[in-house]
């Protein structure tokens, strides 16, 4: 792999051609889970409660193009709100790891060719959760994982 197929470690993500951006997402799917914040410590939670649009199998968005209409709480990401979109992103968030100098994990598809790496190694939402319109709003806090945060 060239330099340039490295595209990543020599472009700032507000340098990458639309193409490029959309290859950075991992696909993981978790920035398609429903998150709280802890009364006490402020920091986001995350339940296991994804959006009615994301497929558990594949971990896409059945929707892309219109997610944003559908869904109005949707984040959608993009080099013009990266810096305040990426807080809400896991800490694994290739998105976030890259906008913090850090490089790209060793299951990430850019680096292994394949984008099955991340559900193999259990960094993904891939069957792993139930959707917003099987759980009550204000019983989402029943819902609280740890499992998005962690990825080896």
């Amino acid at each position: 792999m060239t330099q340039q197929d490295r595209f990543w470690e020599s472009k700032s993500l507000f340098d990458m051609t639309s193409e490029e951006w959309e290859s950075v997402c991992d696909g993981c799917g978790k920035c398609c889970l429903s998150q709280l914040e802890d009364e006490v410590s402020g920091e986001l939670v995350f339940t296991d409660v994804a959006c009615d649009l994301f497929d558990a199998n594949s971990c896409q968005c059945t929707d892309y193009n219109n997610r944003s209409v559908r869904v109005p709480q949707c984040v959608t990401m993009n080099a013009e709100n990266v810096e305040s979109a990426a807080e809400f992103a896991p800490p694994s968030c290739s998105y976030r790891l890259l906008l913090e100098g850090k490089p790209l994990p060793d299951w990430h598809h850019l680096v292994t060719g394949s984008r099955n790496t991340i559900h193999v190694r259990a960094c993904s939402a891939q069957n792993r959760v139930r959707f917003l319109r099987e759980v009550r709003e204000d019983e989402l806090e029943n819902y609280i994982v740890d499992w998005p945060l962690n990825c080896e």
